[in-house]
């Protein structure tokens, strides 16, 4: 695994931009930000602490796929951490084996520092070898989405 970081500053009150990048209010401003990964991005399941949660997607042959993960921690406006365990293969849990070897344990995190209206958010990932120039290019471009959101 690999640890990446992304900050972005995003004018905007962390209340706010806490509710629109988990998409509380409405899964649309999830699934509009995170489009910049893939264009049917969404999720099912609860930010709630402990709590499963599929981060999903269709592929270009129209199969359901993604990750299996939960939350291990949501301190609202502050700190969220979400492990992932799992794969989703065409609505198929997948917990063990090589594919799910390589992502086992990983972790995405986000933390949320507001000071006079910006607030910055860190992302910490883990990620595989494979998906390195992958989240290199879109990460960037999906907080930048988010942040035009957030501005609004």
């Amino acid at each position: 695994m690999t640890k990446l970081q992304y900050t972005i500053n995003i004018n905007a009150p962390v209340a706010k931009i806490y509710d629109l990048m988990l998409g509380i209010s409405s899964k649309s401003t999830y699934e509009e930000w995170t489009s910049l990964f893939n264009p049917t991005s969404t999720y099912e399941g609860s930010w709630d602490k402990g709590s499963k949660i599929l981060f999903i997607g269709v592929d270009e042959k129209g199969e359901k796929g993604g990750m299996v993960s939960r939350i291990a921690e949501n301190i609202p406006n502050k700190f969220v951490s979400t492990q992932h365990y799992g794969l989703l293969k065409a609505d198929k849990e997948i917990t063990e084996g090589p594919e799910v070897e390589k992502w086992a344990n990983g972790f995405e995190k986000y933390t949320f520092e507001e000071n006079n209206g910006t607030t910055k958010v860190i992302v910490d990932l883990d990620t595989s070898e494979d998906f390195l120039d992958y989240m290199n290019e879109a990460y960037p471009k999906a907080l930048d989405k988010l942040k035009e959101i957030c501005e609004k």
